[in-house]
């Protein structure tokens, strides 16, 4: 059985996510250990407000990018695709960095995020393949 680079850009998107999921805490491990999720007052503190919209944009996007991808298999996509996993790749190994500055540090925390730095640069090889197979079978067509 040969499984796709769709099929493998999928499992990583899925596996980073969940990674992503584990590093944010987006309310599930407070609440498996009884905390309050609830932020205070939100809505006069902008700051929070634009965190959590950039969280949610984070990760939004590779949801859609894993939906357009299960449709699309257009060189055009593949580029953009392509060109998405170098932007998170960057982004992740900068989170890293800043993650290292924060006061105490959290160690496993930093582990995860090497973990999922290491997860992006496997996605953007795989990428990266996907878009030269296009260009493969078109050399044959």
């Amino acid at each position: 059985m040969v499984i796709s680079y769709q099929e493998k850009i999928i499992a990583l998107w899925t596996v980073f996510l969940l990674g992503t999921l584990f590093h944010t805490q987006l309310g599930l491990m407070p609440l498996f250990h009884g905390q309050d999720i609830a932020i205070a007052d939100i809505h006069n503190n902008l700051n929070i407000a634009y965190i959590l919209w950039g969280m949610l944009g984070f990760f939004v996007l590779p949801m859609f990018a894993i939906i357009v991808m299960a449709f699309n298999d257009s060189k055009r996509y593949r580029v953009i695709h392509l060109s998405l996993t170098i932007f998170y790749t960057v982004l992740n190994f900068l989170h890293v960095v800043l993650d290292l500055e924060v006061t105490p540090i959290a160690w496993y925390q930093i582990a995860l995020m090497i973990v999922l730095f290491f997860i992006g640069l496997l996605l953007n090889i795989v990428s990266l393949q996907w878009l030269r197979a296009y260009n493969y079978y078109k050399r044959l067509a």
